[in-house]
């Protein structure tokens, strides 16, 4: 039986945590590797975001625009998926994550995450599920919306989405654009969130039982996740996101804990100046900073035997400085970070373990690429 931590419980040990990795925020001085390749699966996809895997043959890929694309036995179908909702594909809004339910076998749900439609031409992020069979996606239906942040702003949506391995939900949601909420602990938007696959709230959140609060936060402090996955061992979700000019992180978010964004970070504003302090007491610092800025996207642990000296790496995409990027972590000290495939100059949007073992990409452009990553011989 899962023994589960009161609300109380959990907040003294997010303040633990908080208090164990003061001093840990690192950067490190990155190596390039040419020895890997990328094959191309599959080109042509607009702006795609997300890579999921309904079953070993069939793939699925979201594009920004709002369209749902099939890859079967590595073969990318003309005819879109039908029944996605509609939604918001303007500045970084759109289609966003792609997965199927743990028990997707059985269930067949698939769920979306989205830029929804919301007040006078603003959007916000939103999740849900439908039946998928056979390139159909029927009986969509919302499970969760952020209400309170709609914008117009069409900046950092967040949207990604994992399952732990008790089958919570957890959903990041950036800023919005507007820095200030990510500190409202009544706002979801600058958090992670942790949910049941249906959309209730879990009762033992770290925000359980408190008046006002938005209580599906895990934790807060985010300026825009952009990539979450799950770690091998802990069965923690890792996020990586943006910072501002410099100060793009990784975190292994804790309940009940704040990332402190903007009160601190690595980062400055666009125009040169800083952004606050770069430490204070009961904000929680990241793993690891890139700074200058490299944009990560997506996020995968490594644990194939395709790659066996990187097992238990980080993998995440890079959009500004066009790379794969790959990080080794002793427990959650980061150890060596080295840049792949920097010759290719490709925005990487994703990055999944396929069934096969392999590293999949997706690239960012007009004319994206689904690529997979060759080993080292």
């Amino acid at each position: 039986m899962r023994l589960t931590p009161a609300p109380l419980l959990t907040t003294l040990l997010a303040s633990l945590a908080v208090t164990a990795c003061a001093d840990t925020a690192a950067t490190l001085e990155a190596q390039r590797d040419d020895s890997v390749t990328a094959t191309e699966i599959s080109n042509g996809l607009h702006h795609p975001w997300s890579l999921g895997f309904v079953s070993d043959s069939e793939w699925l890929i979201t594009e920004r625009r709002g369209t749902l694309r099939r890859v079967l036995s590595g073969t990318l179908q003309d005819a879109h998926v039908e029944g996605v909702p509609e939604v918001v594909a303007v500045g970084q809004g759109g289609l966003f994550d792609v997965l199927p339910h743990p028990d997707f076998s059985d269930n067949q749900r698939l769920y979306l995450s989205y830029a929804k439609p919301c007040g006078d031409g603003g959007g916000t992020t939103a999740v849900g599920y439908g039946i998928y069979e056979a390139g159909t996606l029927k009986e969509f239906q919302d499970i969760y919306v952020a209400e309170k942040s709609c914008t117009n702003t069409a900046k950092h949506f967040g949207g990604r989405i994992l399952f732990d391995n008790d089958g919570y939900l957890f959903l990041t949601i950036g800023d919005r654009g507007e820095r200030e909420r990510a500190q409202d602990t009544h706002d979801p938007a600058g958090s992670l969130l942790r949910l049941h696959d249906d959309g209730r709230i879990p009762a033992d959140n770290p925000l359980a039982g408190q008046d006002g609060k938005a209580t599906e936060i895990w934790s807060w402090g985010h300026r825009n996740p952009q990539g979450l996955a799950l770690h091998p061992s802990s069965g923690q979700p890792w996020l990586n996101e943006h910072g501002p000019r410099g100060g793009d992180e990784i975190n292994a978010p804790e309940p009940g804990v704040n990332y402190g964004w903007p009160v601190i970070t690595y980062g400055r504003e666009y125009y040169g100046p800083g952004i606050g302090d770069t430490e204070k007491k009961g904000m929680a610092q990241p793993l690891l900073h890139w700074t200058p800025s490299i944009a990560p996207a997506g996020m995968a642990f490594i644990t194939s035997d395709r790659y066996p000296d990187w097992k238990g790496h980080t993998a995440s995409g890079a959009l500004k400085l066009t790379h794969l990027n790959k990080v080794a972590f002793d427990g959650k000290k980061p150890l060596n970070e080295i840049r792949l495939l920097q010759e290719r100059n490709e925005r990487i949007r994703d990055v999944r373990q396929g069934p096969d073992g392999y590293l999949y990409l997706l690239t960012d452009s007009n004319n994206g690429k689904l690529l997979r990553l060759e080993p080292a011989e």
